[in-house]
């Protein structure tokens, strides 16, 4: 057995789409699928029950994908053990909303680089869909995502540090003298939303028996380009604390407290890059060690 074509048993498994799992490996999908055949008659069972829109594995084919992650993660360690005198090089895909943890990000970046100079980091910069879709299709490597998010298709670590919610609101607004912002301020009132359906449920669910009292007048994933409409005056925005400052508007946070959590995934059951794979190994550690 070939450890690539294990590989492309191991996609095929996860995505149970040969189609979304040839865009994943770059081959056509006539390829792939003869690939898939070939392992079957090497092998002399069915690994695949297929359906019109799906495939699952057999019984046979839960065993091997099994002996198959274990054959490829004993092959990536052979590999990185004699090579561990080389010079760790080669490129990292990242995508990462805007967040108070990208400092963190920041720093974990810049402290494996220290080990490694010979690694360059391509950084992505989206909401959290946006960059689950873009791993869907190889085009990133690790995604910095904000919960809620659906990672029951990646391996993750989650950030020890919290992401807090609260308004930006113009300083001659009414709002503006606050400590704080209940959900009782904002009945009645017209806000700037996330885009994200799975985060603007949870602040919703915040809202509580007010939640039938607000007008969401926009919604949008960058927060400089919300902020600028609700400076317009055209409503109160939503958003995580961040770092930055806009002019003649105040962050006033929620209360009762709204928090998020984000984590650094991706995708189960395939061949990372060297470079890739000692970066998640780095940032696992980073992010466990107790000065985080």
């Amino acid at each position: 057995m070939d450890i690539r074509i294990l590989n492309y048993f191991l996609i095929v498994a996860q995505e149970e789409n040969i189609t979304r799992a040839a865009a994943l490996l770059h081959i056509t999908q006539p390829t792939l699928s003869r690939q898939l055949m070939q392992l079957e008659e090497e092998l002399g069972v069915k690994l695949f029950m297929r359906s019109k829109h799906r495939i699952l594995l057999t019984q046979h084919g839960m065993l091997l994908k099994r002996r198959a992650q274990e054959l490829i993660a004993l092959a990536e360690k052979t590999k990185q053990e004699l090579s561990q005198e080389e010079v760790l090089n080669g490129e990292i895909a990242i995508g990462s909303g805007e967040y108070q943890n990208s400092r963190l990000l920041a720093q974990i970046l810049a402290a494996f680089r220290d080990q490694h100079p010979a690694v360059t980091f391509h950084l992505y910069s989206g909401n959290s869909d946006h960059i689950k879709e873009r791993i869907e299709r190889g085009l990133l490597d690790i995604g910095f995502l904000l919960e809620p998010v659906d990672v029951s298709k990646y391996e993750f670590i989650r950030s020890p540090l919290k992401e807090e919610w609260g308004i930006l609101a113009c300083e001659q607004s009414e709002l503006a003298s606050k400590d704080s912002i209940t959900p009782g301020d904002l009945a009645g009132k017209t806000l700037i939303f996330t885009r994200r359906d799975l985060v603007k449920k949870e602040i919703i669910h915040w809202f509580g028996q007010y939640a039938d009292q607000i007008h969401i007048a926009a919604n949008g994933n960058l927060p400089y380009n919300m902020a600028q409409l609700s400076r317009q005056g055209i409503g109160f925005l939503l958003s995580l604390k961040l770092d930055c400052c806009y002019e003649g508007m105040r962050y006033i946070p929620l209360s009762p407290q709204l928090e998020s959590s984000t984590v650094l995934a991706w995708k189960k059951s395939q061949i990372m890059p060297p470079a890739v794979r000692s970066f998640v190994d780095f940032a696992r550690q980073y992010l466990h060690s107790p000065e985080v």
